[in-house]
């Protein structure tokens, strides 16, 4: 049984490592900033001071080669779209997206996968990964669309 509330507005989930990847989506600042938000990173001293006032769940880390953390945040993943009613899931990697995206995507709640700006002429594992769930693919440079042709140009975030 969902433990999310219907009467609450729709939530927009923000997923992403801490560093970099959590500056691209903080750079996303004029689009989200209508939407209720919660975010999912680490919770390291930039993260939390990066996040103040936000809505917070701290994932585990490290995620790389470590399947206990995957299991883990599996687990939070379940929770946490069950718990709140999620109107998308957004996220720019890294490992710690890859429940979130897949469990979203089991929901039927919309997925959306930004690629890093440092990564052209390759893709991340965690964009291979996400990829047979995503509602939508979107890249930072023309190039990246090697990799990805049905990917959306959006520009450098950062």
């Amino acid at each position: 049984m969902d433990t999310n509330n219907d009467d609450e507005p729709p939530v927009l989930l923000l997923v992403g490592s801490s560093g970099g990847h959590l500056a691209q989506l903080l750079a996303l600042r004029p689009w989200y900033e209508r939407w209720r938000r919660c975010w999912v990173t680490f919770d390291t001293p930039e993260a939390v001071s990066l996040l103040t006032g936000e809505d917070l769940v701290p994932a585990h880390h490290p995620t790389t080669r470590n399947v206990p953390n995957l299991l883990r945040n599996a687990r939070l993943a379940w929770r946490v779209l069950r718990g709140r009613r999620v109107a998308a899931v957004v996220t720019t990697g890294a490992g710690v997206a890859v429940p979130f995206v897949v469990l979203a995507r089991l929901r039927r709640i919309p997925t959306v996968y930004i690629e890093v700006y440092d990564r052209i002429d390759t893709p991340t594992l965690t964009a291979r990964l996400c990829r047979p769930f995503l509602s939508a693919m979107l890249v930072q440079w023309d190039e990246q669309r090697r990799q990805y042709p049905e990917a959306i140009v959006v520009g450098t975030l950062l």
